[in-house]
């Protein structure tokens, strides 16, 4: 399911898990890519949102997870640029595993098992490298290399599982599924401080905000 979110975004309902579409100025970019399972969804959405297969020219990922990379294989074979932070793109690459010295990395690499990697070459980015309209900034905590993306030009941040929204409000990236909690409550204050005002806040679970994105992250960073 594609929802417009505003002029540009649209937000791809995976069920349980975010992606978005975003026309940046012709560039039509993909952000993250939902289960293995996802795949056919994904192209769906492309379609849905009005544009051909072939349109899409870049995808970027805000951390490995299977449930924002899994879907990545189902691009083989188009022309695609994907990027990712520089401490998970081996991952996403399936150049390295996951370690298995953290919580994180053993549910990783169960949970990798049942997925593949895409053939094309993953691109590390890092903190304020720009690609096209979007800002990079790394914030790690969820993953060692979990990074946001933000369109100044577009209005919108999107956020992956830094933070999540739950009964209306954003929540940051629990315990249970976190690498480091400490790391995700300082993200969140450093991307406060450091991003500029946006209206839609695109989050990796719960439903993205519309409007006063940049105020609900504030709103956060002042509870934690």
């Amino acid at each position: 399911m594609v929802t417009r979110l505003r002029e540009g975004v649209w937000w791809i309902d995976l069920g349980g898990v975010n992606g978005y579409l975003v026309d940046d100025g012709g560039d039509l970019t993909l952000v993250d890519a939902g289960m293995p399972w996802h795949g056919d969804d994904v192209v769906g959405a492309v379609l849905d949102a009005g544009y051909a297969l072939s349109d899409l020219k870049r995808v970027l990922v805000t951390h490995y997870d299977l449930d924002h990379v899994g879907g990545l294989p189902r691009l083989d074979g188009l022309d695609v640029d994907i990027y990712a932070g520089r401490g998970d793109a081996p991952l996403v690459a399936g150049h390295e595993s996951p370690s298995l010295r953290s919580r994180k990395g053993v549910t990783q690499r169960v949970m990798g098992l049942v997925g593949s990697r895409p053939n094309a070459e993953v691109t590390p980015v890092v903190d304020g490298d720009t690609l096209g309209s979007f800002t990079v900034y790394e914030t790690p905590g969820h993953t060692p290399g979990h990074v946001a993306y933000v369109s100044e030009s577009l209005d919108a941040a999107f956020l992956g599982d830094l933070v999540r929204e739950a009964d209306g409000a954003l929540d940051p990236s629990p315990w249970l599924i976190s690498d480091d909690t400490d790391a995700v409550r300082e993200s969140i204050h450093e991307l406060r401080e450091r991003a500029p005002p946006f209206a839609t806040a695109a989050v990796g679970h719960g439903t993205p905000f519309e409007r006063g994105g940049s105020d609900r992250l504030a709103d956060l960073a002042r509870r934690i």
